[in-house]
């Protein structure tokens, strides 16, 4: 006689972390819900790579946690498509099954913890339980990130590296200090260019899972020709960050703002690509900045420079980020402090452009659901920033092209790094630049069809009138800063006529911004 069901636990998507406590003791009164949601693939149109390796990783969870003895109940698109809304599906599994309870691992997006929260099961008791991934705690949020202010991620970065004891000797930093990223702004040079490792690819069929979409209409956008390239497990995963540390952490920091069009892998650099691994919680931050410390100690060619830029993106930047979203979150998805309307141009589903710079990135999200951090930041950021792009339409672009997009760690990366959408909460300027940052940084301009020494002219840069244009209209908020002082004093010290004529030219590119 089978054993009745005492408990039913939700496995979210992005919650495939086997070493939750959860998984600790097999019990067959426990059955654990993996299932492919119409909800979850439908709230914007995703990246068909994304979709395939969340549901992929998904079906991988499931089958490795029953093969160790666990009772896990695997739902498809098929087996869920009479249930449009998440409650649907938890009510019916609750009804089939007659749990005593029902438990979630806390979701980190706001609007699934909202769905969890309005849950409402008669007689039956709902329990949330921490996910057991981030560093900092979620009942500390409140304590570092008040609602609605600005909190410096530096202060923040320290607090975390104390707190943890990473790169630490005693209670100072190791080396004397704590950040290094003066250090790590370099452009590639034709030698480390050619020394850009091959990269880690998977390969996995997701035939099934393409099948599987089109049966039940889900729309999607990207490429995905062949297998399958990302890590669907904490096997692969594991052995992603292996590579990154033997191959990529000698020269990560170095070079980690730098972008290329001549080298076959391009497109990934010295990153580390870890971040859908880490975002879907296959491998834990802890395990990663370890293993990357590990290999600084044993490796003298990773020097402090290298590893500590590395460390602050993971314990710094990614713990800020989720603090930044859960402290202001729902009033943060709806700012828009600079009054930006404009229509997202076609070219961003397309890659269809004259400019080398959008070409490449937006050519390279599409192809494999990825782009690194300054692409996203100082090309196709810059450019919605500039351009005055709505941020409604820039978010739901970021979501859903990129692989490791998840709303907790995209939103206030995008609304409030790249686009300077919150007034300043977690940016103290906006991050806007001309092409001249895009040619120090890159090879992009190089073969452009538009010259970065022009601002004005049918074959001048878009970001260099675009860039003044943005300056000027938000003179009054940004002007105060200290730190662009001296870009007004330029711009004030140009004749009446090269201002109007540069204006002008900026207006020129916005109307006819689909033609670029």
């Amino acid at each position: 006689m089978e054993k009745h069901i005492e408990t039913l636990r939700f496995v979210f998507g992005d919650q495939l972390n086997a070493q939750h406590s959860w998984f600790e003791t097999v019990d067959s009164s426990v059955m654990y819900i993996v299932a492919e949601m119409h909800q979850e693939v439908t709230y914007t149109t995703h990246h068909i790579q994304k979709v395939a390796a969340f549901f992929l990783a998904m079906r991988r969870f499931a089958q490795e946690r029953q093969n160790e003895g666990h009772n896990v109940l695997l739902l498809t698109l098929d087996d869920t498509a009479n249930f449009t809304d998440f409650s649907g599906l938890v009510t019916h599994l609750v009804d089939e099954y007659q749990p005593f309870k029902v438990e979630f691992q806390r979701p980190d997006e706001y609007r699934l913890f909202m769905k969890v929260l309005d849950l409402t099961l008669a007689d039956i008791e709902i329990e949330l339980v921490d996910s057991e991934h981030f560093f900092l705690d979620y009942q500390q949020i409140e304590k570092y990130f008040p609602h609605g202010k600005h909190v410096k991620m530096e202060f923040f970065y320290r607090h975390m590296r104390r707190q943890t004891g990473f790169l630490m000797q005693q209670d100072q930093p190791q080396g004397g200090r704590w950040n290094y990223d003066a250090n790590n702004r370099n452009k590639l040079t034709k030698s480390a260019i050619a020394k850009i490792p091959m990269a880690l690819l998977f390969s996995h069929d997701i035939t099934d899972i393409k099948q599987r979409l089109d049966t039940h209409g889900v729309q999607t956008i990207g490429e995905a020709e062949g297998d399958l390239i990302w890590p669907t497990s904490r096997e692969e995963g594991m052995l992603l960050l292996a590579h990154f540390c033997e191959q990529c952490l000698p020269n990560f920091g170095r070079y980690q703002d730098a972008m290329t069009e001549n080298s076959l892998d391009s497109w990934t650099l010295y990153h580390s690509r870890l971040s859908f691994s880490l975002n879907c919680k296959l491998i834990q931050p802890i395990e990663v900045i370890e293993a990357a410390i590990a290999a600084y100690q044993e490796n003298p060619a990773i020097d402090l420079s290298q590893i500590e830029g590395f460390v602050r993106q993971i314990l710094g930047w990614r713990e800020y980020i989720r603090g930044m979203y859960w402290a202001n979150m729902p009033e943060y998805k709806t700012l828009n402090a600079l009054v930006a309307e404009r229509n997202l141009p076609e070219f961003f589903w397309t890659g269809d452009t004259k400019m080398s710079c959008m070409k490449a990135a937006i050519g390279q999200s599409l192809k494999y659901a990825y782009a690194h951090h300054i692409q996203r930041l100082m090309v196709t950021g810059n450019f919605c920033l500039l351009a005055g792009i709505a941020p409604d339409e820039v978010d739901a672009w970021y979501l859903g092209i990129y692989i490791d997009a998840i709303e907790w760690v995209e939103m206030p990366n995008t609304r409030g790094m790249a686009l300077f959408s919150d007034g300043g909460m977690v940016a103290t300027k906006p991050y806007a630049a001309s092409g001249a940052y895009i040619n120090k940084m890159s090879d992009h301009c190089k073969g452009c069809h538009y010259d970065v020494k022009q601002k004005v002219g049918c074959d001048a840069c878009p970001f260099n009138s675009l860039y003044w244009n943005f300056m000027v209209k938000h003179r009054q908020r940004i002007g105060v800063n200290p730190r662009v002082g001296m870009i007004y004093r330029y711009w004030d010290g140009l004749e009446d006529s090269q201002q109007s004529e540069i204006l002008a030219q900026a207006q020129s590119v916005l109307s006819n911004i689909e033609a670029l």
